[in-house]
């Protein structure tokens, strides 16, 4: 039971059709999410904890390049007309915060009629 509810947070990986603007989103938003939480669950102690800096440069660098990615994706959505402005800033908040845009993902597959589910 405990572990079908952690596969269920998974869904991203059911997607067929990575061709849609929305799934884009939802594809780089976990890559995202999961490079901000290798830097601040594990680059940031080993700098801090450990003083080994250089995991902190690369999660870093990988971590500000999928973030930037993300953002020019909602951007892309918002002008398509995928997303509503309420939506958009949703995601974006999401993007601030630890496991944010796996907690928003489902929002966004409900936003898209041409996703698979």
């Amino acid at each position: 039971m405990i572990f079908n509810k952690f596969i269920g947070y998974f869904h991203f990986l059911n997607m067929a059709n990575w061709k849609t603007p929305i799934d884009r989103l939802r594809l780089i938003g976990m890559l995202e999410g999961v490079s901000f939480l290798l830097l601040m669950g594990v680059a940031m102690p080993l700098k801090y904890l450990a003083d080994f800096p250089e995991p902190v440069k690369w999660t870093g660098w990988i971590h500000g390049v999928l973030f930037i990615s993300y953002c020019v994706a909602i951007l892309m959505c918002l002008i398509g007309g995928r997303l509503s402005l309420a939506k958009a800033a949703l995601a974006f908040l999401a993007s601030l915060i630890p496991f944010g845009p796996f907690l928003i993902d489902k929002k966004l597959a409900a936003a898209d009629p041409q996703s698979a589910r």
